[in-house]
């Protein structure tokens, strides 16, 4: 069994909807760069944004479907009624735990600000906004949560549109909310708060219109009962929201340490965040969505040469994608935070030190794109006490690392131990599978072509850089189109010598197929 035609049909699909919105989302954190600069009025922001984001991130896309698709899929082979009673059960738990918690925080917003922005508590003004803003935007939550269930249904049938096209939405909305802001005076960063829970409504229609359409709509319950299934799914989800969020829960020591540092910094983390996310949204997120589903069926029928085989795929095309985005990173990150965010508010004295923390966290892309890669193989093995495990040590290697490192590199630092720990992440998994043999090292054995390929481009760019840096200041948006320039040299280089070298995997996957 090959599966190479549908992993990375799949991969197309949610990579190409998934690279849609993160050009989207460079639109909107370039308004959002001119609208409310680098300084307090953005760091207020996007620590209100980063709360139900961070809850988004563990517990509804990460946890929700890596414990919800496996048990989902089990329960269909029983009887379609068996799926649809689990699916509802679960809808109607996740809406009353996630309403509660939403109200909790509500009331309780100014500590929940105080403890993941302390250092907001001597200056007023960035904490009142802070938690005025994150009062508004804690409510897309729960919406949130019910669109990646609902996502996770339709991923089940193998039909990703709706999860995938999602974020598209919220990317639109958040736009149409910067540029409010910067058309009304004095509003500051409030109508962009409040796209956010608009998004999320917007979400949750697409999302019902995907389950009409696959004919897999859970109907309302008013009270669950909760079935065995429903507990071992439930257990499962506990420990793969920590599993899964052990990323994110580094990012968030990043954002509490970076409060305690001059204003700017939790911006400068947000912005290079942004950057380096952008590989890891469309290869890495779309690579564990495809599997997951993939490696769940091998593993309910024991064929675990196709796990390996599989994997072995996925690691080849990730790394074909992460391995230049690194080079890139590091290459042109004065170029990259120049050119996309030097304008309006964004103070130009900023772009050096942002770029520095977007080569810190460049560092770490390859291994925020295996994590994705590793962590289904766990849960199609319904293992998913391993990644927590793994996930709790490497938090606390990044909370020593970050302490340690942000003395002497300040917010670069929190960056660089957040790479740090996620290489260590990927090293232990990685180890496990292999020893589990569901990873081969052989695996890892085409990679070296793509590695001489990534460096060859890097030497291309800097030279390139060193050339066209001159002329290309004095011209009108100057940086913008010498990051242009740059990155489709890069790109010609890469992917030429690619060719050459025999080594890009799509062709591969489509031929056997």
């Amino acid at each position: 069994m090959t599966g190479g035609r549908s992993l990375f049909g799949a991969v197309r699909q949610i990579g190409g909807l998934t690279a849609l919105s993160r050009v989207l989302g460079f639109g909107r954190d370039i308004l959002l760069a001119i609208v409310l600069g680098g300084g307090p009025v953005a760091d207020a922001f996007f620590v209100a944004f980063k709360l139900p984001n961070l809850f988004r991130r563990m517990t509804a896309e990460g946890a929700m479907t890596n414990a919800f698709l496996p048990a989902y899929a089990k329960a269909e082979k029983e009887s379609p009624d068996a799926a649809r009673r689990l699916a509802e059960e679960i809808q109607i738990t996740l809406l009353w735990a996630l309403v509660l918690i939403t109200i909790v925080m509500e009331l309780a917003m100014p500590f929940v600000i105080t403890f993941l922005a302390p250092g907001f508590s001597d200056e007023g003004g960035r904490f009142e906004t802070a938690v005025m803003l994150a009062r508004i935007t804690m409510p897309y939550l729960p919406m949130i949560s019910l669109v990646a269930l609902w996502a996770a249904i339709t991923n089940a049938g193998n039909h990703f549109f709706g999860g995938a096209a999602a974020p598209v939405l919220l990317n639109l909305v958040l736009m149409a909310g910067a540029v409010i802001a910067g058309l009304l005076a004095g509003v500051g960063a409030v109508p962009v708060a409040v796209a956010v829970p608009l998004a999320g409504l917007l979400q949750m229609l697409l999302l019902r219109r995907m389950l009409i359409r696959v004919d897999r709509v859970p109907r309302w319950i008013l009270f669950p009962r909760i079935s065995e299934a429903g507990r071992r799914m439930w257990k499962s989800f506990l420990s793969a929201a920590i599993g899964a969020g052990g990323m994110q829960i580094n990012l968030l020591v990043d954002t509490i340490l970076a409060s305690l540092l001059p204003i700017g910094a939790i911006s400068a983390l947000y912005f290079a965040d942004r950057i380096a996310q952008l590989p890891l949204g469309i290869i890495g997120i779309a690579l564990g969505t495809a599997l997951l589903p993939q490696l769940s069926r091998y593993e309910a029928a024991g064929d675990k040469e196709s796990v390996v085989l599989s994997m072995g795929k996925a690691i080849t095309l990730g790394m074909f994608f992460a391995l230049p985005a690194m080079a890139g990173a590091i290459c042109l990150a004065e170029e990259i935070i120049g050119g996309l965010f030097a304008y309006g508010a964004f103070d130009p004295a900023r772009i050096t030190p942002v770029a520095g923390v977007l080569v810190a966290y460049g560092l770490g892309i390859p291994a925020f794109i295996l994590a994705k890669i590793f962590q289904p193989a766990f849960y199609a093995a319904h293992d998913p006490k391993t990644p927590l495990k793994i996930s709790f040590g490497t938090i606390g290697i990044n909370l020593v690392a970050s302490i340690m490192l942000m003395q002497v590199l300040g917010v670069a630092g929190l960056a660089l131990a957040t790479s740090l720990a996620s290489w260590v992440s990927v090293l232990v998994m990685g180890l496990i599978l292999i020893r589990r043999g569901r990873l081969e090292m052989n695996s890892f054995s085409g990679l070296g072509r793509i590695v001489f390929i990534s460096l060859a481009m890097a030497c291309v760019i800097i030279l390139a850089r060193f050339y066209l840096s001159e002329p290309l200041s004095v011209m009108p948006f100057g940086r913008t189109l010498g990051l242009a320039v740059l990155v489709l040299t890069g790109g010609v280089v890469y992917f030429g010598l690619a060719w050459l070298a025999g080594v890009l995997p799509f062709g591969k996957e489509e031929s056997r197929a």
